[in-house]
């Protein structure tokens, strides 16, 4: 019903940067939120910044002063700049939409993207 498309992982040197974009498609009706999870070996998956669809942001301390979360309703995208990254960014960066359906407009689902691995070694 809703497919999440991300890119822009890779293999970059610590204090570099890296840009991750998401797109959703599908019955989308409309889209509630978006944002980006991450979950490295051996630990549980948390939350990296999130947009509603209002604009309004919530970035994990761990990166608020390195990373930025932007969205664009009408193409129904998220993206996250990093920069300064070390090596504990090193995960596997999952997007996230909560969508409302044009077969169901009574609730909210949720979808999740294959994952995109950021390596931050030198």
């Amino acid at each position: 019903q809703v497919q999440l498309v991300e890119s822009g992982g890779g293999l970059v040197q610590p204090g570099g940067s890296l840009r991750l974009s998401c797109t959703a498609s599908g019955s989308i009706f409309s889209i509630n939120a978006m944002g980006w999870y991450r979950q490295a070996p051996g630990k549980q998956r948390e939350l990296v910044a999130g947009i509603t669809s209002g604009g309004g942001t919530n970035v994990a301390d761990s990166v608020k002063d390195r990373f930025t979360i932007s969205g664009d309703n009408a193409k129904n995208t998220v993206d996250l700049q990093m920069t300064s990254l070390k090596p504990e960014d090193t995960a596997v960066y999952y997007c996230h939409a909560a969508v409302v359906l044009e077969e169901d407009i009574r609730y909210q689902y949720d979808y999740w993207g294959q994952g995109t691995q950021v390596t931050v070694s030198s």
